[in-house]
């Protein structure tokens, strides 16, 4: 078998994606995981992540024997060339991102690698400019035989596109100050075709960083352009469709809606605001793509309250649960965050999601069982067959005709043509904003 030995710690979304991707690209890799029966169920191909074609990918690599899973550093580190960190780094309680895990990895290295040997050790893990230079000197105190050498290698996995992402990658950065580290990771890289780009390791932290900030900022702002088409009555998909055309600013994350969540946008919005924080720079811009994100929540209940008087004691469907349609991740969903809304206001919140749970809600695999007795629909996160459910039926399942739509990704007409008052985001009837109470 040939290719080159690879060692990946954790065995989360990134480590598994990484894993699995580096071994269909010809590699031998080991997957390590400190928890054990979470390694004893990957070793038998169950992939605890719902990422499509991940499992099979897994399977399938597994029983060729290009990859393996094992507890223990000192299993899975000896004869390593190149050693990926993807561990957590979940938000500290002033924002900042946690390293513990990353410097307990770093004890795991130094401690199970042989004397001679001398990996690379990537840091995949979204951290703070100069973690990979801290690493460097901790793993060179530690072990000061080795001379090991750290570079920083960030991902841009998107989850539900995760294995396109890394199979068919826009680029490749490397952040490393050792020349050979760096060659080192490129030759792994050249069977992907993308371009590298070389950087010292701070900036290729601050740039993964930079990255998901700039994306959450282009959310806010069309959510903030959606207010502005309710107040004058526009249509923000038609405002949002004339500036994606702009080939300077791209239709991509142009989609008004309840707003950005899961397990990195926040997180890393949060550790770029601690960081600015730290050192004294002000970004006035950052913290307002922040108040927007979570405004819009507090706008649609408003919106509720508006349309159907007060929210205690009446049932709402909620159309969703993950924070985006592909994945089962509700990690700082904004449609969790609008079905606590809902309850911590008295009502009841009955839930449709086809992949994703909540044990605070009464969750249904089908939406129009979910949609029993409701007082309002909500369109929270855009799963792709409920653009073509049946409102007719849907009609007489609800207590009242009420749809809130606020992905934009409903058949409005086919709704209003059914009985219900249909309402989006930025997408006001005749430019004016529904407020009048409707009628059950």
């Amino acid at each position: 078998m040939g290719g080159r030995r690879l060692a990946v710690i954790g065995a989360g979304y990134v480590g598994l994606t990484v894993a699995a991707c580096f071994a269909h690209l010809g590699h031998r890799v080991r997957c390590i995981e400190c928890d054990g029966a979470k390694a004893l169920s990957l070793a038998r191909g169950r992939v605890p992540v719902a990422e499509p074609g991940l499992e099979a990918l897994w399977r399938r690599h597994l029983a060729d024997g290009s990859l393996s899973v094992c507890q223990r550093a000192e299993e899975g580190l000896p004869g390593a060339e190149v050693v990926f960190l993807c561990v957590g780094t979940p938000p500290a309680p002033g924002g900042e991102a946690d390293l513990s895990q990353v410097w307990q990895a770093a004890e795991d290295v130094a401690r199970a690698l042989p004397a001679g040997a001398r990996p690379v050790v990537a840091i995949k893990s979204t951290v703070p400019p100069g973690t990979a230079r801290r690493l460097q000197e901790t793993l060179r105190c530690l072990r000061p035989d080795l001379g090991l050498a750290v570079a920083s290698n960030p991902e841009f996995l998107r989850e539900g596109c995760a294995l396109a992402d890394f199979l068919r990658p826009t680029r490749i950065v490397i952040g490393a100050d050792d020349e050979e580290a760096a060659a080192v990771l490129e030759e792994l890289y050249r069977p992907l075709g993308a371009p590298v780009v070389r950087c010292r390791p701070d900036s290729a932290e601050l740039a993964k960083y930079a990255c998901n900030a700039f994306l959450a900022a282009r959310i806010s702002f069309v959510n903030e352009m959606a207010e502005l088409a309710e107040a004058v009555g526009a249509d923000v998909t038609e405002v949002a469709a004339v500036m994606g055309l702009d080939p300077r600013i791209g239709p991509a994350y142009l989609e008004a809606g309840l707003g950005w969540g899961g397990s990195c946008l926040p997180k890393d919005l949060r550790a770029l605001l601690a960081l600015a924080r730290h050192h004294d720079v002000p970004v006035p811009l950052l913290e307002g793509v922040a108040r927007t994100n979570t405004r819009q929540v507090a706008r649609l209940l408003e919106r509720l309250a508006g349309l159907v008087g007060p929210l205690s004691g009446k049932r709402f469907c909620l159309w969703g649960l993950a924070f985006k349609p592909g994945c089962d991740d509700t990690r700082d969903s904004p449609a969790m965050a609008l079905g606590r809304a809902l309850q911590e206001a008295g009502a009841e919140v009955w839930a449709y999601d086809p992949l994703a749970w909540a044990p605070d809600f009464v969750v249904h695999r089908d939406p129009y069982r979910a949609a029993e007795g409701a007082e309002a629909l909500v369109l929270a996160t855009a799963w792709p067959e409920l653009s073509a459910v049946d409102w007719g039926r849907l009609r007489s399942l609800v207590r009242r005709p009420l749809v809130l739509d606020a992905r934009n990704g409903l058949d409005g007409e086919a709704a209003r043509r059914a009985g219900f008052v249909y309402l989006a985001v930025g997408r006001s009837p005749a430019g004016e904003p529904a407020t009048a109470p409707v009628e059950g």
